[in-house]
């Protein structure tokens, strides 16, 4: 399960930041594309800030679409797994988003 690990390093670079301030929300972007589950990072978040300045804190995750552009028939459209195909049938597509991990905002006290 790597959502331990990229949740691990959330709470991390999250703790770094707050600088020993209590952290009570934390927001963060999960393209479609990334291969997280929302529900088992939200488990390993309980887990991953037990005994840090995060306990208690909330995880809001936000879990926009990918977009994709088709070589083959110049066409942008909406990516909602990762099953890479234009319309058209065609595979050459570029990916323009959906494969983003950040943080988007965190509230401290």
């Amino acid at each position: 399960m790597h959502e331990m690990s990229i949740t691990q390093s959330v709470v991390d670079a999250v703790c770094e930041r707050a600088a020993g301030r209590r952290v009570r929300r934390v927001t963060i972007e999960v393209g479609t594309l990334c291969a997280v589950v929302p529900d088992s990072m939200q488990f390993c978040f309980e887990l991953a800030t037990e005994g840090t300045v995060m306990e208690g804190a909330s995880l809001e995750i936000d879990q926009p679409p990918g977009r994709a552009h088709c070589r083959g028939c110049g066409a942008d459209f909406e990516l909602t797994d990762l099953v890479v195909l234009c319309r058209c049938g065609s595979a050459d597509v570029e990916i323009l988003s959906g494969r983003e991990l950040r943080i988007m905002s965190m509230e401290v006290s």
